[in-house]
């Protein structure tokens, strides 16, 4: 059973759409509507707009829309059920129990609960004698226990069960261990503990629940298997959807965020009193990680290895971090230390003044790229040049591009017209290059299999009809006797628009007015915007009865076309009898 209708409602009014997104969005009032600048994807021209009038929101960059179940659930990168949830728990919405099927969300729940008690089972292990030379190897490394404690850090016993063991005796089952990713499964069927002898770093989301795990081997132990074992994806875990100690730093991080490497660091400087800092969960930097900090911080302070990996690290993560509008600045840690190597050997206070130091993400390209090149010779020069104006091209800012173009042309003596003219040039290739990475990777899917309508392409008066059709009805729900007469679903050309226009009669039948909420089951993310597209338009504004009319027909001649037999290989006698019946519908009979 679904969710009943009048818990549905009475969320959505406790949540009105505009308190759901405003957190997220800066929104600012154009008529009756609001816009801000998309969550969703980059831009610079604010193309998202809330309709506070049915509760709903679009973004005409990129598509993406729907009510304030489909925000909470994008935003939060959460299921549908869960995305419900969540606005009930927060505006104090009791959900009937048993009202729904929600095996997905049950499982969740107890993977929550066995990561949280084998969180507790590696700490307790870790404070034990057992644990100890993980406890001795943490405080070797500079680690107070208030701070072991603090992010809940444990040990995996080096043993195959005693995980198993401990979570079978609370009750737990290995189908839900395994689902939890907190055991393996052997080729003959058999669960093994999967994390042992191993120092250990639950992962916590920013609402305070243990959601995976990560664990260091300890060094010089040649038979662990790599250095760190991590949770793989799980129901309720995405390594690229999550940053270690965001947890904590949340609460410290609105001027700006440390983003360092591992996990070891980011628990140093939380102990030496750096509180906004976080990392990335054993993945390169992602844009949804991106997107999590944009949420919370207004710049993000790069902290990466000194080694060609680092710098490599540091440049992609700029870029992503860029297309987010946050600042980013970049630290290079004196003598190719990591921050936690740094701080032990110098101090806070010292690490404090290398954070102040930090460059603009232009500068740390422009120091990095002179790496390896004897700028004292002529051939040195040019390829060092060459390399800056690259980098300078790539900036978006024509007054940086001024500025650095300047500090190059006076530093190396070379001619500014000169430069200019070659970062220019460069600018022209970036774009045509950008532009062509635009058609095959936005232009040309919208058009094809990712478009929510593909069909269209095949029968576009058909689709176009259809979408008058929807947003006629979604309006003008007075209409529907008329318009139910004259088509049935099956009647739609377009698969989506006969699944859109099939729901809209259920409801209208019932007497309920339809709203987002009622497709969430029948439709994709995608489909669920082109949806709210159709229930903004103004296509059918003016006399919406003579379009829905004169819809309906194109609808159904095209439906008869497309149900047409294929003359080129007919015979004879199934021509003439095709052409006889056709011939008598045109008088009518």
């Amino acid at each position: 059973m679904a969710i009943s209708e009048s818990t549905i409602n009475e969320i959505k009014y406790r949540n009105d759409i505009e308190s759901v997104i405003s957190p997220y969005v800066t929104l600012k009032r154009r008529g009756k509507n609001l816009v801000g600048l998309c969550p969703f994807h980059n831009e610079k021209t604010p193309s998202f707009t809330v309709y506070p009038e049915n509760g709903s929101f679009y973004c005409f960059g990129c598509g993406v829309g729907g009510d304030v179940f489909t925000f909470t659930k994008l935003i939060e990168n959460l299921d549908y059920i869960d995305a419900v949830k969540l606005l009930a728990e927060r505006s104090g919405v009791t959900i009937e129990e048993n009202s729904y099927d929600d095996s997905i969300g049950k499982l969740k729940e107890r993977i929550y609960v066995i990561n949280r008690e084998t969180a507790k089972f590696f700490h307790n292990y870790i404070m034990s004698e057992g644990g100890k030379w993980a406890l001795d190897y943490l405080t070797g490394r500079g680690l107070k226990v208030s701070t072991i404690k603090h992010f809940g850090l444990g040990a995996a016993p080096d043993s195959w069960d005693m995980l198993i063991n401990h979570l079978k005796a609370k009750g737990y089952s290995e189908s839900d261990m395994f689902a939890a990713n907190v055991v393996n499964r052997g080729q003959r069927g058999g669960y093994y503990d999967r994390f042992r002898k191993r120092v250990m770093f639950p992962i916590i989301d920013v609402r305070g629940r243990v959601i995976a795990f990560s664990g260091r081997a300890m060094p010089g132990d040649d038979k662990a298997g790599g250095k760190y074992v991590n949770t793989a994806d799980t129901p309720v875990y995405k390594k690229s959807e999550n940053l270690f100690g965001m947890n904590f730093a949340k609460n410290h991080c609105a001027e700006s965020v440390i983003l360092v490497e591992g996990n070891m660091d980011v628990v140093s400087l939380h102990q030496a009193g750096f509180e906004n800092t976080v990392a990335a969960l054993g993945t390169s930097f992602t844009a949804e990680q991106a997107k999590i900090l944009s949420r919370y911080t207004k710049e993000v302070i790069l902290t990466l290895d000194a080694d060609a990996a680092g710098v490599k690290a540091a440049a992609r993560a700029g870029e992503i971090l860029k297309d987010t509008g946050l600042r980013v600045r970049v630290v290079s840690v004196p003598d190719g230390k990591d921050p936690d190597e740094f701080i032990k050997k110098h101090g806070p206070e010292r690490f404090k003044a290398v954070l102040e130091g930090a460059v603009n993400e232009m500068e740390y390209k422009l120091l990095t790229a002179v790496k390896g090149i004897d700028v004292n010779s002529d051939d040195g020069k040019v390829k060092y040049i060459s390399r800056a104006a690259e980098i300078i091209a790539g900036s978006s800012d024509a007054i940086e591009r001024d500025v650095y173009i300047g500090r190059l042309s006076s530093k190396y003596g070379i001619s500014r017209a000169a430069l200019t003219a070659r970062v220019e040039e460069l600018r022209r290739a970036q774009k045509k290059k950008s532009e062509k990475k635009i058609i095959s990777e936005i232009i040309r899917p919208k058009f094809e299999s990712n478009a929510p309508n593909p069909e269209k392409r095949i029968y576009p008066a058909a689709a176009a009809a259809e979408e008058n059709v929807i947003t006629v009805l979604l309006s003008h729900t007075d209409f529907f006797t008329e318009a139910y007469e004259a088509l049935k679903p099956d009647q739609m050309v377009t698969s989506i628009n006969s699944r859109i226009y099939g729901r809209i009669c259920e409801c209208l039948s019932c007497g309920k007015a339809p709203e987002i909420s009622d497709f969430s089951d029948i439709l994709s993310d995608q489909q669920i915007g082109y949806l709210v597209s159709l229930m903004n338009s103004d296509r059918a504004r003016e006399n919406p009865k003579a379009v829905l009319k004169d819809s309906i027909s194109v609808i159904l001649e095209e439906d008869e076309k497309k149900n047409l037999p294929d003359i080129k290989n007919m015979d004879n006698d199934q021509w003439a009898d095709n052409l006889q019946k056709i011939i008598e519908k045109k008088k009518g009979k």
